[in-house]
């Protein structure tokens, strides 16, 4: 008999609403617009793509929304007829001064934000989680970043795999996600993509595509 393939996998997305020194979020645009450009391009085999929201660029202010959100993966995913389905969370953040797409393969427990966030926060090495530790813990995604990877330079986009998400509210929001995946043996990943006007909107919507694509192959 030949190989059956991976098991199905669903995959909820987030994305950011506009925060100090960028009016307009790429990724707004880009989780909003995922479910509509993923059905005309062909759904792989095995993907079904979940919830796609979209966050306050807020740390505290996030966190409850983003609660929600995998609760409620978890949930839907517990009402499925057989154990064998994955649920990969995604969270697209923006890194306006970067000129390609950046996977991050860890976050770190600690916020120093650069500015206030969107409610007029801005702590300073502050632990995200104080159970965990200090502000030097690290938890790192569980997903084949490698893998992952070399799928993506084979479709020839211009990205690089990254050790560092900062300390603003992309490696908070990050941080708080993979100590739920990891709790709910489920997996997590967050990915920085550039400005619409350093890379344009449908490179990007295809480089968001080409990502779930190796993630139904290799999450």
């Amino acid at each position: 008999m030949g190989s059956e393939g991976p098991p199905a996998v669903t995959i909820h997305i987030t994305g950011f609403k506009k925060f100090h020194g960028v009016p307009e979020n790429p990724t707004e645009t880009i989780v909003s617009n995922l479910r509509e450009y993923m059905n005309k391009r062909g759904m792989p085999k095995g993907l079904t793509l979940g919830s796609c929201s979209i966050l306050e660029t807020a740390g505290q202010g996030a966190v409850a929304p983003l609660y929600k959100i995998l609760q409620s993966a978890l949930e839907e995913n517990d009402s499925e007829l057989t154990n064998s389905r994955r649920v990969i969370l995604v969270h697209f953040g923006v890194n306006s001064g970067a000129t390609k797409f950046a996977i991050e393969h860890q976050a770190v427990n600690e916020a120093t934000f650069r500015c206030p966030d969107e409610m007029g926060w801005k702590p300073q090495k502050v632990p995200i989680i104080p159970a965990d530790g200090d502000i030097s813990q690290t938890r790192e995604t569980s997903l084949p970043i490698q893998e992952i990877a070399k799928a993506l330079s084979r479709k020839g986009y211009d990205f690089m795999i990254s050790d560092d998400a900062g300390r603003f509210v992309c490696n908070y929001i990050y941080y708080h996600s993979l100590r739920f995946a990891e709790e709910n043996r489920i997996k997590s990943l967050f990915v920085h993509v550039p400005l619409f006007f350093t890379v344009d909107e449908e490179t990007q919507m295809q480089f968001a595509a080409s990502l779930l694509e190796a993630l139904a192959a290799f999450g």
